[in-house]
């Protein structure tokens, strides 16, 4: 039980328009992944793991600044972004203790609250240069699964205008999972909870110690290992319920290794999690009328409250 690698060459970043042949075997290849077990590795994006380490390692140095300084660039709940910025430990479980890592998201390219300009800003150019990047690839993506769907080329894109704003929660993740006492791990702890994510699709690169696992339809948690110059594209609940439950979002996680050599390596992800724009409407596509239309910040209130607890946020212009 294997995820799929599809070459994305054709279609990669700093490429030309791939012909219609490619985008057609690229769209079969992705929607038949999606539907097997909603995750896929692309590779030959254009985005190349010299970035991705450096990328990491920028954000590394930020993880080991002192507490008091990051804790000047944590998240702000009670706000426009109230996803932005540093988050010291979290839980994507309710049955879990608090996961073992830290992270810093990155949503709007136009806000300077929460953004660690002043005491590292490498941190600042290298995270805004990898959003634009992951940005660029996933709008390649969207018209390969809209092609592959039977959909205008447009039909995604169209509806993801406003990336990089407050009024789009696209986020880019970097996180940061510590070296790990096994005495010190608390019952049920582990690096990442099971879960699955919310948005449209998310991009995911890990550094080369892994240690994703994926839930495949037979029940059963395989391994999503680190694979040289790919990135992992995975289904979410957005598309899920955009497609009358046609594509799977997958549930995933990072346990603590059993091994005790890598208990004593410290785990790095990059996570690019795409969203529709915050009034895009959410119409069962197809034909399909399986769920009312509803707005997609209308749908994340409603399945996730307590991350989007504002009674209002910016819908338009």
């Amino acid at each position: 039980m294997n995820i799929e690698v599809v070459d994305f060459g054709a279609a990669g970043l700093g490429k030309p328009e791939p012909s219609a042949t490619e985008m057609e075997q690229i769209s079969k290849e992705i929607i038949r992944a999606f539907r097997d077990i909603g995750f896929v590795y692309l590779k030959n994006t254009g985005i190349e793991d010299q970035t991705v380490f450096r990328m990491m390692d920028i954000s590394k140095n930020f993880f080991q600044l002192p507490k008091d300084i990051k804790q000047q660039y944590a998240r702000i709940v009670d706000c426009e972004i109230p996803s932005q910025g540093w988050i010291e430990l979290e839980s994507l479980n309710s049955t879990n203790s608090e996961d073992l890592k830290e992270v810093f998201n990155l949503i709007s390219l136009s806000e300077s609250h929460n953004w660690p300009v002043d005491h590292d800003p490498e941190f600042t150019r290298s995270m805004e240069s990898f959003f634009k990047a992951c940005w660029q690839l996933s709008v390649r993506v969207m018209k390969i699964i809209a092609l592959g769907l039977g959909l205008e080329s447009d039909f995604f894109t169209s509806k993801h205008k406003r990336i990089g704003s407050n009024q789009n929660p696209t986020t880019l993740r970097t996180a940061y999972y510590p070296q790990i006492q096994r005495s010190s791990v608390k019952e049920n702890q582990v690096r990442c909870g099971e879960h699955s994510d919310y948005g449209t699709f998310t991009l995911l690169f890990q550094d080369k110690n892994g240690g994703l696992e994926v839930m495949h339809k037979s029940g059963q948690f395989i391994a999503a290992p680190y694979i040289p110059n790919t990135v992992l594209l995975n289904i979410a609940d957005t598309l899920q319920r955009w497609s009358a439950d046609t594509l799977i979002s997958t549930k995933h996680r990072v346990p603590i290794p059993q091994a005790d050599d890598m208990l004593n390596k410290p785990r790095r992800s990059v996570a690019f999690f795409v969203h529709p724009d915050h009034n895009a409407s959410l119409e069962c596509f197809g034909g399909l009328d399986k769920y009312s239309p509803i707005t997609s910040l209308q749908f994340l209130k409603e399945n996730y409250g307590n991350l989007f607890i504002r009674d209002s946020y910016p819908t338009s212009d």
